[in-house]
C-alpha cells in the first residue's frame, strides 16, 4: 500500500514550523526568548520549566517503547487521544470532499472531529451482538472514503471487536483504519498491537486516562507505521506535550505494577457489579471488557434522573443507535459501587 497517496496533497507539501527546540536542546540557549533566569515553580526546578519542552517527545517515547517493546519511531504522543483523532482527520481527509465510516454506536468524538473538519460521516450499525458488520461497511466504501474508526473495547457497549473482522477490513480497504484501544488494559490479551506491523494502514490509539489513572494530564498516544508518525510530527503543534506531562508519564511507566494492580482491582469490582446488576429482575447487563458496564432497564431516563438526584452520576446512552433504555456506569471503588447498587435497588 502506498501511504503517500492517502495523505492530502497540501500536507505532503507542507513545510513544518521550525521551532527553537527542534534544533537545539542544550547549551547556552539564547534562541527562543525564554526566561533565562528560571521558573517561579521552584519545586520543579529540575524540569527546567523556563525552557520549551522537547518537540520530539523522545524521553516518553523511549520509556513507552521499552515498556511495550515497540520501536519509538512508531510512537506518537498527543494531548489525549482526541488530539490525535483530529490530526489524523486533517492529514488524510480533504474537507468537503472525503468521507469516513464510523460503526454505531460508539465513541462520539470521531463524528465530532469529522464535523469540525467538514468531513462527511457514513454511519453503519454494529451487529446485534455489537460486532463489526463488515459487509455493510464495504458497501459504504467509495473512492472518497479515507478512514474507518473502530473502538475496541467499544465505548459504550464495552465489548472487544472481533480480530478477524479487523484483519479483513485492514487487508481489503485502501484507506486508514483507526483502532481506539483506550480501554484495552482491561482486556490486554485481546489487543491488536501485534498486527499493526502487518498492516501499514492500521493505527492504534491508546491513552493514559483510564487504567493509568492520569485523565487529568491529557496524554494519549498512537502506534503506527513510521511514515504516518513522521507526518503526525509534521503537522502537530510544535510543543504539544509539556514537561510536566512528560515527567508524569515517565514516572507512571516506572510504576506500571501499580497500574496493573489498579486493573486487577477494577476487574474484580466489575465482576461483582455485573453479578449484582444481574440480580435485578428487569435489568439486562451486557458483557464488558472495559472499566464500565452497559445495562438496559425500563424507564432509563427516569432511573438516570433519580440517580442524579441522589448525587450518583452515570451516563444515559439511551439516545444512541441500538441503545434504547440503556445506561452506562463506570466501575468505581467498592464503596461507590455499593452506594450505586443500593440507590438503584430503591429506584427499581
Amino acid at each position: 500500500m502506498n501511504l503517500e497517496k492517502l495523505v492530502r496533497e497540501n500536507i505532503l507539501k507542507l513545510k513544518p514550523y521550525s521551532s527553537a527546540r527542534s534544533k537545539y536542546q542544550s547549551g547556552i540557549l539564547l534562541d527562543a526568548n525564554e526566561n533565562s533566569i528560571g521558573s517561579v515553580l521552584l519545586d520543579y526546578e529540575e524540569l527546567q520549566l523556563n525552557r520549551y519542552p522537547d518537540p520530539f517527545q523522545l524521553s516518553i517515547r523511549k520509556s513507552l517503547g521499552n515498556y511495550l517493546s515497540v520501536d519509538i519511531k512508531k510512537i506518537f504522543f498527543g494531548v489525549g487521544s482526541d488530539e490525535i483523532i483530529d490530526l489524523l482527520i486533517r492529514i488524510f481527509c480533504n474537507p468537503g470532499i472525503d468521507n469516513v465510516i464510523i460503526p454505531q454506536p460508539t465513541y462520539g468524538m470521531y463524528e465530532v472531529q469529522s464535523d469540525i473538519n467538514n468531513i462527511s460521516v457514513r454511519k453503519v450499525l454494529l451487529t446485534n451482538d455489537f460486532q463489526i458488520d463488515t459487509e455493510s461497511i464495504f458497501a459504504q466504501i467509495d473512492d472518497s472514503t479515507k478512514m474507518i474508526f473502530l473502538c475496541s473495547p467499544n465505548n459504550p457497549t464495552g465489548n472487544i471487536l472481533d480480530r478477524e473482522d479487523i484483519v479483513k477490513l485492514a487487508g481489503n480497504f485502501e484507506g486508514i483504519i483507526v483502532i481506539d484501544e483506550a480501554y484495552i488494559d482491561f482486556a490486554a490479551d485481546k489487543s491488536s498491537i501485534d498486527i499493526v506491523e502487518n498492516f501499514p494502514n492500521l493505527i492504534l490509539l491508546r491513552t493514559f486516562s483510564k487504567a493509568w489513572g492520569l485523565a487529568g494530564i491529557r496524554a494519549g498516544y498512537c502506534i503506527a507505521n513510521e511514515f504516518i508518525i513522521d507526518i503526525l510530527f509534521k503537522v502537530k503543534a510544535p510543543y504539544s506535550i509539556n514537561k510536566l506531562t512528560m515527567d508524569a508519564i515517565n514516572t507512571a511507566i516506572q510504576k506500571a505494577q501499580v497500574k496493573d494492580d489498579f486493573v486487577n482491582s477494577i476487574i474484580a469490582e466489575r465482576e461483582k457489579l455485573v453479578m449484582r446488576l444481574n440480580q435485578f429482575e428487569y435489568v439486562q447487563v451486557f458483557n464488558s471488557d472495559a472499566n464500565f458496564i452497559l445495562f438496559k432497564c425500563s424507564n432509563a431516563d427516569e432511573v438516570f434522573t433519580k440517580l442524579t438526584a441522589r448525587n450518583i452520576i452515570i451516563r444515559n446512552r439511551s439516545t444512541q443507535p441500538m441503545l434504547a433504555e440503556c445506561l452506562r456506569v463506570s466501575v468505581g471503588t467498592e464503596k461507590e459501587n455499593e452506594l450505586f447498587i443500593e440507590a438503584l435497588e430503591e429506584i427499581l
